[in-house]
């Protein structure tokens, strides 16, 4: 029987269950997919929580991509066939031994290319992407802070820098993963022991930085914006800082919120700042989506970019993985395994 992980009600990872459902059939335009990886993000960790926007009414499968083996194919789609290997983006429910899925969502995987390294690429280098590339028109002589350098989204944004020959790439993390943020030669600042701020200042003469990516936000995001340049771009892409662990405490979230800068369009006017919220999962222009991840793939196959995958779990450990987001343990990408 299929099986998938369901969030069953808003609270800590105790709540996650694995469940049997129905073979599901690929209707018109649609393809069934065998999933054998089905990527985990923070974004899961707060729609448990119950802090995440839109979130499905509970119980629901979570889940934003995946890859695997074709096994069912609707009327009307060209270009694909059963038993091929592919990678998707989803809305939702992507956590899920099988998935049906629009066609348009679907990309095939190269045979050179592991199904393990095709799942971590959708929502984190979609993500990067879209806020450097797609949105910020990144050039090279520009300078960025990347929040969070050794998750997902963060090796993959500091990849897309090197990539783009961007020479000045700040990159916030625990103290520990420094290593790994100097790899793509970024510089690590200690998140819990530095201030990004006079790092950031003293560095560009009090300028600031042109691209900044912050998933944190609360506190974190009204510093980012004091080191933001003239003309610069900021990208709110989460708010972790309202989840500081893996039990739901509103009380926490609540503050963290507070904290969140109100923005004031005549600031930004004055200051020439730009702010922008991204959230992949209801981005709604599937051709460009479709577009960036073929450019992503590309550069994965010109060896440019390399998707860093901390662990693999079974799905049965969905709980366990959770909690090792929670714990910030992971550098780079959590994965579920259903083979």
């Amino acid at each position: 029987m299929p099986r998938c992980v369901e969030i069953t009600k808003a609270g800590s990872p105790d709540v996650l269950r694995i469940k049997e459902f129905p073979m599901p059939s690929a209707a018109k335009g649609e393809v069934c997919i065998e999933v054998h990886f089905a990527g985990i993000n923070f974004a899961d960790t707060l729609m448990r929580l119950g802090l995440y926007r839109p979130v499905p009414p509970f119980p629901f499968t979570p889940g934003y991509e995946i890859s695997g083996i074709i096994s069912q194919i609707g009327e009307g789609v060209e270009g694909f066939e059963i038993g091929q290997r592919v990678v998707a983006a989803l809305r939702t429910g992507g956590q899920a031994s099988h998935v049906v899925v629009q066609q348009s969502r679907v990309i095939p995987v190269p045979d050179e290319m592991g199904l393990d390294v095709a799942a971590a690429m959708p929502v984190t280098y979609m993500t990067a992407h879209h806020m450097l590339h797609y949105l910020g028109h990144l050039k090279k002589g520009e300078t960025v802070l990347i929040h969070g350098g050794a998750g997902g989204v963060g090796t993959a944004a500091l990849q897309l820098c090197q990539w783009a020959g961007i020479e000045n790439v700040w990159a916030t993390a625990s103290g520990h993963k420094a290593d790994i943020i100097k790899s793509y030669n970024g510089i690590p600042i200690d998140r819990h022991n530095e201030d990004f701020v006079k790092i950031i200042k003293d560095a560009t003469n009090g300028r600031g930085v042109d691209h900044i990516l912050d998933p944190i936000g609360g506190e974190n995001l009204k510093k980012s914006l004091k080191v933001l340049a003239q003309g610069g771009r900021l990208y709110a892409f989460g708010l972790s800082a309202a989840a500081p662990s893996s039990k739901r405490n509103l009380l926490k979230s609540y503050f963290a919120l507070r904290k969140t800068p109100k923005f004031d369009p005549l600031r930004l006017m004055t200051s020439n700042k730009s702010i922008f919220g991204v959230h992949m999962g209801t981005w709604n222009d599937e051709e460009a989506m479709k577009s960036q991840l073929e450019r992503i793939l590309q550069g994965i196959q010109e060896g440019a970019l390399n998707p860093v995958i901390d662990s693999i779990f079974p799905v049965e450990e969905v709980a366990k993985a959770h909690q090792h987001i929670h714990d910030a343990k992971n550098i780079g990408k959590v994965l579920l395994s259903f083979n």
